[in-house]
């Protein structure tokens, strides 16, 4: 196994790594909204938290060698069921491909985000 660095998603803000990658698939840790170069959680609601999630997401997968048409499975933590809609319209932009996915409401996120985002992927 090999974990994954990388600058271009937040670092870990616990003990965990950003993802890891065995022989044949990518696993990312749960991605939430930080910006990368601020450390700060993006400003707006759903829409402008659920792109920073995504793209957090393929910057992990890149940065293990592969992408996000090779995503497999998703999982996905909404704070607000109600955001369903909203979230979905941003997501499917991102996951193309229509991955497995589960999608659940939690009762509270870290940093009191609204999403967070976890893949698993093929090389």
């Amino acid at each position: 196994m090999k974990k994954i660095v990388t600058d271009k998603a937040p670092a870990a803000i616990g003990p965990y790594s950003q993802g890891y990658v065995t022989d044949s698939m990518v696993f990312t840790s749960g991605q939430i909204p930080i910006d990368p170069a601020t450390g700060e959680v993006v400003e707006g609601g759903i829409k402008e938290q659920a792109e920073q999630s995504c793209k957090n997401v393929i910057q992990v997968l890149k940065a293990g060698g592969t992408d996000a048409e090779a995503v497999i499975k998703t999982t996905c933590f909404l704070a607000d069921m109600g955001d369903f809609a909203a979230f979905n319209e941003v997501y499917a932009r991102y996951f193309t491909s229509a991955p497995a996915r589960s999608c659940v409401a939690v009762k509270t996120l870290p940093k009191n985000v609204l999403c967070e985002i976890e893949a698993i992927a093929v090389l």
